[in-house]
């Protein structure tokens, strides 16, 4: 169940790579050194002080240039590559299978994957809006693209920990329900 968890982690933050390629790698290493998440073997530099930094500058330097009308289609071209293969290293560093051939085959076919489809979507978005609109329409794109991003890697980061502790929650109820029916007196018929 376990490996099961960590492939959704990692395919919803490499979906998220197709708006913004390293929003989500800098969300993922966030939570690797805030201990929220963990990664598997290999991947530990991803909670380092050098990743997170190197990450919030590349995401920085990303979000400025989408709003740069000429300069935004110009990364949606190299994107794509770029968004692939962040979606494969953000799946490969969650799922946690024993196989590599499968742990990569699965970042490569599902983690890419999904990063590549969703980065196509968001060119084709953008292309449309250029041609509609002259490119004035593209700086509300990029915004919409960004607020998707963060958003959706925030969830993706929170939602295992949402459901802890909704399960803590439903165990508190039932034991202070077991506790409060111990403590009711017992009717006679």
């Amino acid at each position: 169940m376990d490996w099961i968890i960590s492939l959704c982690l990692g395919v919803a933050l490499s979906a998220c790579c197709g708006f913004r390629i390293f929003v989500p790698m800098l969300v993922a290493s966030l939570a690797v050194k805030l201990g929220w998440i963990s990664v598997t073997p290999g991947f530990e530099w991803m909670g380092t002080w050098t990743a997170l930094l190197v990450l919030a500058s590349a995401t920085t330097l990303e979000i400025g240039a989408y709003y740069i009308p000429w300069l935004d289609n110009a990364l949606d071209t190299v994107a794509m590559p770029i968004a692939f293969a962040a979606g494969t290293i953000l799946t490969t560093s969650f799922v946690e299978v024993d196989l590599p051939i499968l742990k990569w085959g699965l970042g490569i076919i599902a983690g890419g994957g999904t990063a590549g489809l969703i980065q196509t979507g968001t060119s084709l978005l953008r292309v449309g809006s250029t041609a509609t609109t002259g490119g004035l329409g593209n700086p509300v794109v990029a915004s919409a693209e960004n607020i998707a991003s963060f958003g959706f890697s925030f969830l993706a980061v929170l939602l295992p920990l949402l459901a802890a502790f909704l399960v803590l929650m439903i165990a508190v109820f039932l034991v202070r329900l077991i506790v409060t029916r111990k403590r009711q007196p017992r009717q006679s018929a």
